[in-house]
């Protein structure tokens, strides 16, 4: 029903007017009752599917990818669709309204979505607020600068989202790794990004119970690179890392508007993620958990990413394109191996 009769009325309209749409749509029908029903169509419950990584134990490995929720106004609903986990963010330390609109921009021939959004959020604080009403749902939080931050000063804006968010959620993901904030990505050379992670490491090894710190990574890093990553996460002693976020290549789309400029994610992206995540696992000889994400669009597809090493899958823009119904496919076809 969604593919055939749904998809088609929301991909009519702007797909960042439909995404504020969906949030209300979905908030309204949980509202009146629906999210039990939601839940008997699309959560599986079955222990065999529990994964325990980092300390944390998942009720199943099909998590929400940080974007989709900015500013953690519907994780509860988000999780009745059956998501494992819901990873909130990006957020920043101050408000911050993003890149100038039209920033989102589907790609149906490939299946795809560019987007240069720009960490548009509410603030840490707005969203640590909404985070205190959280009853049972395992939350990431993904955390980001300032666009107005220089990179000097970005490690003082991943320190303030850290310690606010520290009492309302259960891991936390450093985004150095999205090409829509000027220069951010320049935080993932060896020397920034080591002295950002030993920092946050420092400030959880003050607290009573730490909670795991992780790191996003792009795609488009070479395998130089990516062998930075291994030595990093290794001599910072990080959690773990998250493969990959959204890509600047353009390498064989078909859609029209494929120039836009963005992060693009979607089934073009599949391969070089799966290809990243056994690189670092394969190298790191299982060193540290990746949470594999990046073209999945079937169940075929998750299975891949946990062959090549992932631990745990997060979905964005297949969910947008197939609906809540991977998810239950997913974690029926992880039961089925």
């Amino acid at each position: 029903m969604y593919k055939s009769i749904i998809r088609p009325i929301l991909f009519f309209f702007d797909p960042e007017a439909v995404h504020h749409f969906s949030f209300k749509m979905i908030r309204f029908f949980n509202n009146i009752g629906f999210g039990g029903l939601f839940r008997s169509l699309y959560k599986v419950n079955d222990p065999k599917l529990e994964r325990t990584v980092f300390g944390l134990t998942f009720p199943n490995p099909v998590g929400l990818a940080a974007g989709f929720d900015k500013d953690a106004k519907l994780y509860k609903e988000l999780s009745n669709l059956g998501f494992g986990f819901v990873e909130i963010g990006t957020v920043t330390p101050k408000p911050q309204p993003g890149n100038p609109k039209k920033r989102l921009f589907r790609l149906q021939k490939d299946s795809a979505i560019i987007n240069r959004m720009g960490f548009n959020n509410g603030g840490v604080e707005a969203a640590a607020e909404r985070l205190k009403k959280n009853n049972g749902v395992l939350i990431g939080g993904n955390i980001g600068k300032n666009k107005v931050t220089p990179n000097e000063e970005a490690v003082n804006d991943y320190l303030s989202c850290f310690e606010t968010l520290f009492p309302y959620v259960d891991y936390f993901v450093v985004n150095v790794s999205s090409p829509n904030t000027p220069n951010l990505r320049e935080l993932q050379d060896k020397e920034p990004l080591t002295k950002l992670l030993k920092t946050l490491k420092g400030a959880n090894a003050k607290k009573e119970a730490p909670k795991p710190i992780l790191l996003k990574i792009a795609p488009d890093l070479t395998d130089s690179q990516l062998l930075d990553i291994i030595d990093i996460v290794s001599e910072t002693r990080i959690d773990g890392v998250i493969a990959t976020n959204t890509t600047i290549s353009r390498e064989g789309l078909a859609s029209a508007n494929k120039e836009e400029t963005g992060g693009l994610s979607g089934k073009p992206l599949k391969n070089r993620s799966t290809e990243v995540i056994r690189f670092l696992s394969e190298k790191s000889h299982q060193a540290f958990p990746i949470i594999g994400v990046g073209g999945i669009h079937s169940e075929a597809d998750a299975l891949e990413k946990l062959e090549a090493g992932a631990s745990l899958v997060q979905l964005y823009t297949g969910f947008i394109y197939e609906g809540p119904a991977l998810i239950k496919r997913i974690n029926k076809a992880i039961l089925a191996q």
